[in-house]
């Protein structure tokens, strides 16, 4: 059975059916938060960051947040794979053998970001004059702007509620920043759904923005100390921008974008909401993502997440999280073979 999907909108099937599943259709690049999710599709990213686009000669604009934000922290880097490792070497090998405390759990995951940004500390992302990273992160706004979990707690609790009636409710109690090198050729400078700033992504402060578009509330402490971003409280970029669901019209090429599901889920507070889904800004994108087929075969029959941290103990994990990455060179060799054999057209789905 095969192991990927291929979903189009309707822009992206036509100029596949064109040109055939060519990198230089391809201007924008996305990541979504998931937590642990990644790692069952580790193939595919290595894939895409060491051969499909590994002669990249023109601008690539990526976006990504939470732990997509860190993938696409590794394609920016000098050496992508080498990167990749760091990544998942230190992220399945994380241990909380007893209940951490938010703050624990940032201590590691800062040890993360250190390690996965190398030797050159993230000068290689902020000088890439091929990948332009794009960072997400949140500030909270009136009840998610102060400390302590009680304020924290009603003030998610009231966001959740208002996000039933619309998502851009959101903006009330969040507001999206956008890191990056502000090139003036990037679709992302213009995202107007909901409340939005951009800010430099510098030396200076890259990893302390790895640490907020990553900072899940209540599981990891808010960052507060982000050089040129105004003073706050920053967390998860998934919060508003989940899986994604951004007005890029107006963008000159492709976007594509390797995930977990078919099915695109907005923001945080759109996980409980089954009629919520992403589709009207897709029509110039290509979405790659496993069949149900390969996730049923994946150990535990899912994809790797964060309640594995409660279900398992931290050996067991860690093996099961490792064996989803061997199998997900299945991905790879699938994906490979589709454009080796030019055989993309057999494969392409409508979105």
């Amino acid at each position: 059975m095969p192991a990927l999907r291929f979903l189009a909108g309707p822009t992206a099937y036509k100029q596949i059916a064109e040109n055939g599943l060519k990198p230089e259709l391809f201007t924008q690049l996305l990541a979504a938060s998931g937590g642990p999710k990644w790692i069952g599709i580790a193939g595919l990213d290595r894939y895409l960051f060491g051969e499909f686009f590994k002669e990249r000669k023109t601008p690539l604009h990526t976006l990504g947040a939470s732990s997509g934000a860190w993938r696409l922290a590794c394609l920016g880097q000098d050496e992508p794979l080498a990167a990749y490792d760091r990544l998942e070497q230190l992220y399945i090998g994380q241990r909380y053998d007893v209940k951490p405390t938010p703050a624990q759990v940032s201590e590691q995951v800062e040890g993360i970001i250190t390690g996965l940004l190398g030797q050159a500390a993230g000068q290689d992302i902020v000088c890439n004059k091929v990948i332009k990273t794009h960072l997400l992160a949140c500030r909270g706004r009136h009840l998610n702007r102060l400390p302590g979990r009680l304020s924290l707690g009603v003030g998610l609790a009231t966001t959740a509620a208002t996000n039933l009636v619309s998502r851009k409710s959101l903006g009330l109690h969040f507001e999206r920043f956008v890191f990056s090198a502000q090139d003036r050729g990037s679709p992302f400078n213009r995202l107007d759904d909901l409340p939005s700033q951009q800010v430099s992504l510098t030396e200076k402060n890259i990893a302390r923005v790895l640490l907020a578009t990553g900072s899940i509330p209540w599981v990891l402490a808010p960052v507060t100390d982000i050089s040129g971003a105004p003073k706050g409280h920053y967390y998860d970029g998934g919060i508003t921008d989940y899986h994604f669901d951004l007005p890029l019209s107006h963008a000159e090429g492709l976007t594509l974008y390797p995930h977990f599901y078919p099915s695109l889920t907005p923001g945080w507070f759109d996980k409980s909401l089954p009629w919520r889904k992403a589709k009207k800004n897709y029509h110039n994108a290509l979405i790659i993502a496993p069949t149900q087929e390969y996730l049923a075969s994946l150990p535990h029959g899912k994809l790797p997440d964060r309640g594995d941290f409660k279900r398992m103990e931290s050996d067991e994990r860690i093996r099961y999280w490792q064996e989803s990455v061997v199998m997900s060179g299945v991905l790879a060799e699938e994906l490979a073979d589709v454009i080796t054999r030019e055989t993309i057209m057999e494969r392409l789905e409508y979105l």
